[in-house]
């Protein structure tokens, strides 16, 4: 199945499913966001097959009368991997990690399909990443990696957008990593029963409609149980927490002269089996947030 968060014109934000080219609500089995549904366990995803194989024809909507959103905007978590592919590893000249390097997001990051990427005036230096990203379903702490399959919901796609200059201006990297609309994620979540291989997808990123990444997840250096073992290790994951898995060959940086997104551009994440994630650029608009007393 696909999970989706949609928006009708001039209507609230809602859960849906995607039925070939038409979205069928889930308010009616009081789904209100797509973490909801992952709360709810494997009861909540049966509801929505069974409601899916029983709606009507005229209970859904076409897809050209809405506009999806990022799936998880109310995630919990938003926890990525870096140098986690053997392959942009090498371009940066880094050697292989031992362990995960784990980094986080924060929500205010998150941003929809077709909305678009804001770069800040502090940075000259923004970057593309794109990513391959696992969503925990049940809730779980110190996870043994043989079962990690109880533990992953499904998928979707993140770009993982960069400012290079504030994330190396410390050897802390987030404030480069969580600006604001530095998450492109979607168009929606596929539940893990879709995917037979997550270890053996195609993953490109266009610009412009110039391919600048195409690889597979094949080439990451940590898979999926590994990850899921690491990071419950030390917190407790939870239903709706998003885990993004890396980049590989291709980001701007490692270009010669290096690319950065620039006002105008377009970016295009696939991912096979996922769909893709569409995104324009733009400078952020200068505004002053000022609270009176």
């Amino acid at each position: 199945m696909k999970l989706v968060r949609f928006q009708a014109v001039e209507g609230p934000a809602q859960a849906g499913v995607l039925r070939d080219d038409r979205v069928l609500s889930l308010g009616s089995l009081g789904f209100h966001s797509v973490k909801e549904v992952l709360e709810a366990g494997e009861s909540g995803l049966s509801d929505v097959r069974t409601l899916l194989e029983a709606a009507s024809p005229g209970s859904d909507t076409a897809m050209s009368g809405v506009r999806l959103l990022a799936p998880l905007a109310d995630a919990g978590k938003l926890i990525f991997i870096g140098l986690n592919y053997k392959d942009h590893a090498e371009e940066v000249g880094a050697p292989l990690p031992g362990v995960p390097t784990v980094f986080a997001k924060f929500p205010s990051a998150i941003l929809n399909p077709d909305e678009a990427i804001l770069i800040p005036k502090e940075s000259g230096k923004p970057d593309y990443e794109a990513e391959f990203a696992f969503v925990i379903g049940k809730r779980g702490k110190r996870i043994a990696a043989a079962d990690w399959r109880e533990h992953v919901a499904g998928y979707t796609i993140i770009n993982d957008v960069s400012a290079r200059d504030l994330q190396m201006a410390t050897s802390q990297w987030m404030m480069g990593k969580t600006c604001d609309t530095f998450c492109p994620m979607g168009p929606y979540l596929v539940t893990a029963d879709e995917i037979a291989d997550r270890h053996a997808l195609r993953m490109e990123l266009l610009l412009n409609g110039e391919p600048m990444q195409d690889s597979n997840t094949r080439e990451m250096i940590f898979k999926i149980p590994e990850l899921i073992a690491h990071l419950s290790a030390a917190m407790t994951l939870e239903a709706g927490d998003v885990v993004s898995t890396g980049t590989p060959a291709g980001v701007g940086i490692s270009k010669k002269p290096p690319r950065w997104l620039r006002p105008g551009d377009e970016c295009v994440v696939r991912v096979e089996g996922l769909g893709e994630l569409r995104n324009a650029v733009a400078m952020e608009p200068y505004r002053r947030i000022v609270t009176k007393p």
